[in-house]
């Protein structure tokens, strides 16, 4: 009878021993899962933050640059035109020729100054991206390319890509206008290829030139413009891929889920 008591608290103990690992067991398996949940969740609320702050910043700079463009159109434009009326009525009344030439040359600087003013607060309030699709901005810059001559920018826009997001569209623009850039500067290219797409669960970009291409090893030390592009990608939850060898060109990829 003491055998059999002996046994049965044996088996007994064992039971709540098994059980009491299980138990630390599964509560580390929950810790960690909940561990794991909370970093994601951390994750999510900080790129929702950056997004949000992103898309903050884009507004807060438009509103910026067309509030100048604004005021150099309406204030300083304004006065401008008002001291070339002015050197114009001066010219007219004064009857010394030698006077009369340095008033119209002041002239001619103010009507220039003029100009270029009007230039700039044209494109400082000018509402392109927001009103023409990604391709048609796309479209219009490798236009611009081509008409300086120094190499060739070709479109392929094979499925139709509708990015509604002034962010997102803002961003694949701006990133586009940067690549084109610095191919013509740095990789004295003769061709520079830019394609958009429509992939499953993507939008992609893809940028390519045939220039001279750099050592990927290098990367660091080649300016901030690259930096910013991944940058950018990266705060609207894109994947940015660059590769390049010497002598072979560069390509840039980017996706860009679909939201």
């Amino acid at each position: 009878m003491g055998e059999n008591t002996i046994i049965i608290s044996l088996i007994l103990f064992n039971i709540f021993f098994l059980a009491f690992i299980a138990g630390i067991i599964i509560f580390i398996r929950e810790y960690r899962i909940k561990k794991k949940a909370h970093v994601k969740e951390i994750h999510t609320i900080d790129e929702t933050h950056k997004r949000e702050l992103l898309e903050t910043q884009v507004e807060i700079q438009t509103q910026t640059m067309q509030y100048i463009g604004q005021e150099i159109h309406d204030n300083i434009g304004q006065k401008l035109t008002l001291a070339s009326l002015y050197t114009q009525q001066l010219a007219f009344e004064n009857k010394a020729p030698q006077v009369n030439k340095n008033i119209e040359n002041i002239g001619d600087i103010i009507n220039e100054s003029l100009t270029e003013l009007r230039q700039l607060s044209k494109s400082l309030t000018d509402n392109t991206i927001e009103t023409l699709t990604i391709s048609e901005l796309i479209v219009r810059e490798c236009k611009k390319i081509n008409a300086i001559k120094q190499c060739d920018a070709h479109f392929s826009n094979n499925t139709k890509v509708n990015i509604k997001s002034y962010q997102i569209k803002s961003i694949v623009f701006r990133i586009t206008q940067e690549f084109l850039q610095n191919s013509i500067k740095h990789a004295h290219c003769k061709n520079i290829f830019v394609s958009l797409e429509n992939t499953d669960k993507t939008i992609q970009l893809v940028l390519k030139d045939d220039g001279k291409g750099f050592n990927m090893d290098t990367l660091h030390a080649n300016g901030i413009g690259l930096k910013n592009m991944k940058k950018r990608t990266e705060l609207i939850g894109g994947t940015f891929k660059l590769e390049s060898e010497n002598l072979k060109g560069t390509k840039l990829t980017i996706d860009i889920p679909h939201k």
